[in-house]
């Protein structure tokens, strides 16, 4: 009888602590992992048959919960798996010799591992939820800018055009005169440098004609790294080409991808500190052509990884960059009905990805 009243008293503390458990992996939220893991290995440790020789730890991805240091003597554990794959685990510990685990107190931590796995599933679902929100937030703040853009740049054209050709006939009557002639010679030549912004503007509008064509990436990736040689030595930074297969075909401007590949090698170099390394990536994926440059700057803030492909939007120091640059690669990867995305590597340095697809 008394076997049985303790074997009793035993389960009701395991479906106590199971209730506790769900209770308090309702409530929890991402901000609040520690205090709840620690709760969770408080409540494992009351559930155990001896509770005052049990220490409980806890083990998921950045986090390590303990209630407890002391000599080991026996040792039971269950993995937690995100999505199938195991990410942590629960260790039981007994720290007094000569006494047990019971069978039911595995498959409590088993229980427990799955409901701690099932709460990380949830928070990572809900990280990609906000994650997808915010870039088609970003997709349709980017659209709404590349209409008034499209707008801004036809409105600017005419007018441009006017100022430079009256600019150019009036340049023959200022001969003899220096100064007016170096005064026109101003006027032409900041005309000529704002058609030329109108120009990126209109590609950011995915405006601008395209001649597209079946044509194999490589040798243009190929080609575009051989003339940017020359820049990559200058600035004291390496390279390497990663490309196994020998035609990458898809349909698309060459000139506009070369244009691409330029940009985003030459952002990749400018961000680059020297003996640093520029990966340069391309592979085939599903129905689509993947072109990835990597490089090992400071990479981005959360502010520049919001607004990096809006126009004028730039982290160079004033004078040494427009702020189009990324703002066109984007304008040409949506017009190859494409997509382009920032994103800061693990351990240093920013990574750009280009996916188009290959019809």
């Amino acid at each position: 009888m008394n076997t049985t009243e303790n074997a009793l008293k035993e389960r009701i503390k395991e479906l106590t602590c199971l209730y506790e458990v769900s209770s308090i992996i309702m409530n929890t939220s991402s901000g609040q992992l520690v205090e709840e893991m620690e709760a969770i290995a408080r409540s494992l440790k009351k559930a155990f048959q001896f509770p005052a020789s049990t220490m409980i730890e806890i083990y998921i991805p950045e986090l390590k919960v303990s209630n407890g240091k002391s000599v080991v003597f026996k040792v039971i554990n269950s993995s937690i798996c995100l999505f199938n794959k195991e990410i942590g685990r629960i260790e039981a510990k007994l720290t007094q010799d000569g006494i047990f685990f019971l069978a039911e107190e595995q498959q409590l931590i088993d229980n427990v591992a799955l409901k701690i796995g099932d709460l990380l599933e949830r928070i990572e679902i809900r990280k990609s939820e906000a994650r997808l929100k915010m870039q088609m937030e970003r997709t349709d703040r980017l659209n709404i800018l590349g209409e008034l853009t499209a707008g801004i740049a036809h409105e600017l054209n005419t007018p441009l055009a006017n100022i430079l050709g009256f600019a150019e006939l009036l340049k023959p009557k200022t001969e003899g005169d220096n100064e007016a002639s170096s005064d026109v010679d101003k006027i032409i030549s900041s005309a000529i440098y704002s058609r030329e912004v109108v120009k990126k503007l209109m590609f950011f509008a995915c405006e601008m004609p395209q001649e597209m064509k079946k044509v194999n990436i490589v040798p243009s990736i190929t080609s575009a790294i051989d003339l940017l040689d020359a820049t990559f030595r200058k600035n004291g930074v390496k390279y390497i080409v990663k490309i196994e297969e020998e035609q990458l075909w898809l349909r698309a401007d060459t000139i506009q991808l070369t244009q691409i590949i330029f940009n985003l090698v030459i952002n990749a170099i400018y961000f680059s500190p020297k003996n640093a390394l520029v990966t340069i990536e391309a592979f085939q994926e599903n129905d689509s052509i993947v072109l990835q440059i990597m490089d090992e700057g400071s990479g981005l803030t959360d502010l520049a990884l919001e607004k990096v492909f809006q126009p004028f939007f730039t982290t160079k120091p004033v004078g040494e960059g427009s702020g189009l640059g990324l703002s066109v690669v984007h304008g040409i990867v949506a017009s190859h009905k494409g997509s382009i995305t920032a994103v800061n590597n693990p351990d240093r340095g920013a990574t750009f990805t280009v996916t188009l697809p290959k019809s």
